[in-house]
């Protein structure tokens, strides 16, 4: 590829781990920081849904507005409504308007970018690179994701370091810290403005210009991806920072370190699904790592003590991720390169339809029926996701294994 494509694809990954720091800090503090505003765990639960809704509307506007708006123009924006939401966020302790901020600032709860800037990135990165190293550039923007989680899970240790080093009240040490949130996506859209307009020189197609070979694809890959999601929406990263805190009495600090470790385990994992996709494909790769990872949810409800269940968490958290990588390049891979940004669009909204439904059910689970029945009914769900999206798509080859 051209020095300028490895140009853009640079400024693409820095951007993304900027994003990535801020989104793992958020997503351990956010259900924190409402508990430390009194909320109950129900209005946890409507802050984290008002938050993925958010998103959700971002990604239907961003894939209708394609056509008109450039991505450098989208991008943006993008990332300058989360930086406003955050300022919203710590002015007010009011329940309502906490949730506007979440809606507004589009939030990523559940710890991983599910808003609407991937949509525009994966669109772009086959353009970047070939049909062969397709999936290891997406590999390795996912490993730069997760080490951004990771780090930024680090971070969410600040506010127990600025109570102890610095004698702050716990309300005001958060609050200290999540301003940090607010100068990263700062940062990003900053290096976003240094993108070309249009990437590929020519607008996307829209919606109803999908050729007659790809809508199927779509629309049934679409549907299994909803329910992933709304499974995934069960076990996000502030529903698990929760869920330790409430079961085992784990401090911020405690879920932050174990979230970090989490994700670097996860950024590995990246890496070794592009190997084992090269050797067994896509759709099996993605099936026969994922499977194991939900089964260990029913494990991790019965430890009986925080170590058995933080082992089990980070086993899981090894396997877990290996599907994100084979999924984006088998979406962006089984439709037409002016269908991506279409395709990118479609998928990720059902998904975060999904996600932005499951956080109020959850928090209403945990607070009547126990803790641990989210967890349950995520497992449950998420293998028979597994095993539907084996049956239907096992014999959709992409180029490279044509």
């Amino acid at each position: 590829m051209t020095a300028a494509a490895a140009s853009l694809r640079r400024i693409l990954y820095a951007a993304a781990f900027l994003r990535a720091l801020a989104i793992g800090m958020m997503a351990v503090l956010i259900g924190l920081y409402c508990a430390r505003l009194g909320f109950s765990a129900a209005q946890i639960g409507v802050v984290l849904s008002a938050a993925l809704w958010g998103a959700a509307l971002a990604t239907l506007l961003t894939m209708l507005a394609g056509q008109r708006y450039t991505e450098r123009a989208l991008l943006v924006a993008l990332t300058g409504l989360p930086a406003l939401g955050c300022a919203l966020l710590l002015a007010t302790d009011a329940f309502a308007v906490v949730a506007a901020a979440a809606f507004v600032g589009m939030f990523n709860v559940n710890g991983r970018d599910r808003g609407a800037i991937p949509i525009l990135e994966q669109a772009m990165f086959p353009a970047t690179t070939t049909d062969a190293d397709r999936t290891r550039v997406f590999a390795w923007y996912n490993v730069l994701l997760d080490t951004g989680y990771a780090a930024g899970g680090l971070l969410a240790a600040l506010p127990t370091l600025l109570e102890s080093a610095a004698g702050m009240e716990a309300l005001a040490a958060m609050k200290a810290s999540l301003a940090l949130f607010c100068a990263l996506y700062l940062a990003s859209a900053a290096l976003y403005a240094r993108l070309p307009a249009r990437v590929g020189g020519s607008a996307p197609a829209g919606l109803r210009e999908l050729s007659p070979a790809s809508r199927p694809i779509i629309a049934k890959i679409s549907a299994l991806f909803f329910v992933d999601a709304f499974a995934g929406g069960f076990i996000g990263s502030a529903i698990f920072a929760y869920w330790f805190s409430e079961r085992f009495g784990a401090s911020a600090a405690t879920v932050a370190i174990l979230f970090s470790a989490g994700r670097l385990l996860s950024a590995a994992s990246h890496i070794a699904a592009a190997w084992l996709a090269k050797r067994i494909g896509l759709i099996n790769t993605m099936v026969y790592t994922h499977i194991p990872s939900s089964l260990l949810l029913f494990t991790i409800v019965v430890a009986d003590d925080f170590a058995w269940a933080a082992f089990l968490f980070l086993l899981r958290e090894s396997l877990n991720e290996m599907d994100v990588p084979t999924r984006q390049s088998y979406v962006m891979a089984v439709v037409k390169p002016a269908e991506r940004l279409a395709a990118a669009g479609i998928t990720n909204l059902v998904r975060s339809g999904g996600w932005a439904l499951a956080p109020m059910f959850a928090g209403a689970l945990m607070q009547s029926a126990g803790l641990g029945v989210p967890l349950v009914l995520a497992g449950v769900a998420k293998i028979g996701y597994d095993l539907a999206l084996w049956r239907e798509f096992r014999r959709v080859k992409p180029p490279e294994e044509r």
